[in-house]
């Protein structure tokens, strides 16, 4: 693929092309401080400024542009406060491409019994020591702010899958003020503190509603009319609702984007999930499913999902995957690599993470060829059937 050209000198710190679409899937060329990222991407989600099991010679050498890493758990250890001393996130993970940071509202919210939630912000027990922490929408800009990512996620309100309508509606509205805060933060910061690791960051902010196609054409609304923003968000998906439902939700906002901004489907990395992402007009997507996934023996093929500890695969001397080009399928066996993992070798957990990485960057590559070539609606189509049809017929 052509790299994209460099901005011109003077260009601003971000921007988003809009190079084609297909139906509602777009391709386009994201800019940030650190480079450009072409969409459809998928980001490798590197929680403690680390995708497990890979460094950042390989992201670079699959084709990864563009890595997540998170607010609560780097805020946690070693804190924002050292990442900052040490340089910023990208220095100290030595990754010198685009960074994005989840402000950690998942996490937070996901510590039934060890949080309390108000209008000021979350109170929580750390699941590391049981340190009383405080996330406010403040407090998470200047850990997002000394971490120093490309671009930041507000501090939302991240309600159950299956919220019923009065909770997802509270989470919405609070997520909406909450926003208003990191906005006013946002910009105090970038006026009083030039010195950040990287000195223009991009306030992203997130489409919440659950599954309630009312709320979130409100939130999108409401977000629209709050601020002229770089791209958006959209959470509160795959946290248990089921796929026809997040699908759903995603053809209500399409249509509400600007769609001359990029939209980032938070925490979706299935590569049936991105497919019908993509079609339904997302551009970024994460994930921790690919690495964790990895390190339990699973792996992604072009007809399903497989488990390398399968008896069936003892004597076989085929690759993962055919149709794979990553350094695991291209050097290494099924039978070799089942025996890494029956034999608990370290070297099995961190091939198939670097295969299951590469196949949803590649994955995001061949969509983003299929919109600019006008064959999307086809191409995906096709995949699907593939993809869907024969998972019973192997192990």
């Amino acid at each position: 693929m052509t790299a994209p050209a460099p901005p011109p000198p003077g260009a601003a710190p971000f921007s988003f092309a809009l190079e084609a679409t297909d139906g509602a899937a777009r391709a386009g060329t994201f800019r940030t401080p650190h480079g450009a990222v072409v969409t459809p991407q998928f980001m490798p989600v590197g929680t403690l400024g680390s995708v497990k099991g890979l460094d950042p010679d390989d992201l670079s050498r699959l084709g990864a542009t563009m890595v997540l890493a998170n607010a609560y758990h780097l805020r946690l250890r070693p804190g924002d406060e050292v990442v900052r001393a040490l340089g910023g996130l990208h220095r100290f993970m030595h990754w010198d491409g685009p960074l994005l940071t989840d402000s950690g509202g998942f996490q937070v919210f996901s510590l039934e019994g060890l949080r309390t939630i108000d209008e000021t912000g979350v109170t929580f027990r750390s699941h590391l020591d049981g340190a009383l922490q405080q996330f406010t929408p403040e407090a998470v800009m200047r850990i997002e702010r000394n971490l120093g990512a490309d671009v930041i996620m507000q501090f939302d309100h991240v309600p159950p899958g299956q919220a019923d309508e009065a909770l997802a509606r509270e989470a919405m509205e609070r997520s909406l003020r909450w926003l208003d805060r990191c906005r006013v933060e946002h910009a105090r910061l970038e006026s009083e503190d030039p010195a950040a690791p990287t000195p223009r960051q991009a306030l992203f902010p997130i489409v919440q509603g659950g599954i309630h196609a009312a709320l979130r054409r409100a939130s999108a609304q409401a977000i629209r009319g709050a601020g002229d923003w770089a791209g958006y968000g959209i959470g509160g998906l795959s946290v248990g609702e089921a796929k026809p439902d997040m699908y759903a939700m995603l053809e209500v906002v399409d249509g509400l984007l600007p769609a001359d901004r990029p939209r980032y489907l938070m925490g979706v990395g299935f590569p049936e999930d991105l497919v019908e992402g993509v079609a339904r007009g997302v551009d970024l997507f994460d994930c921790v499913a690919p690495t964790r996934m990895g390190r339990t023996g699973a792996f992604f093929t072009a007809t399903g999902r497989r488990n390398i500890r399968n008896a069936a695969w003892r004597l076989d001397r085929g690759p993962l995957d055919p149709a794979c080009s990553c350094p695991a399928c291209a050097r290494f066996s099924r039978g070799y690599l089942r025996h890494l993992f029956v034999s608990e070798e370290l070297l099995g957990l961190r091939l198939l993470s670097l295969h299951n990485v590469h196949f949803l960057v590649a994955l995001m590559r061949e969509a983003r060829a299929a919109v600019l070539a006008g064959t999307f609606a086809g191409w995906s189509r096709d995949w699907l059937a593939r993809y869907h049809s024969s998972k019973s017929a192997h192990p």
